[in-house]
């Protein structure tokens, strides 16, 4: 698997979800998986985090229905009122 990052959304202080391109036994997928940096020795983070078990595999077939499925799901968040895209934050 490719280690280096697409994109990365840091989820908390200790936890970052990672999208990645990969390949395994010729199948290639998008690897969407958290990562956590464990404690250093000192108390502060470690620079690398271990990935965990969290995480999901998209094909590039399932591409068009997985990107259709997010357009969904935003536009129910804006109905909801629990974003605003006008709004940057």
């Amino acid at each position: 698997m490719n280690d280096k990052p697409v994109f990365e959304i840091q989820k908390n202080s200790r936890e970052t979800i990672r999208f990645r391109l990969g390949e395994f036994k010729g199948h290639k997928f998008l690897d969407m998986r958290i990562f956590v940096a464990e404690p250093g020795e000192n108390g502060s983070l470690a620079q690398d985090a271990a990935p965990t078990k969290k995480g999901l595999a998209v094909s590039p077939a399932l591409w068009p229905q997985f990107k259709a499925a997010l357009a969904q799901v935003e536009e129910a968040m804006i109905k909801a009122g629990w974003i605003d895209l006008a709004d940057p934050e």
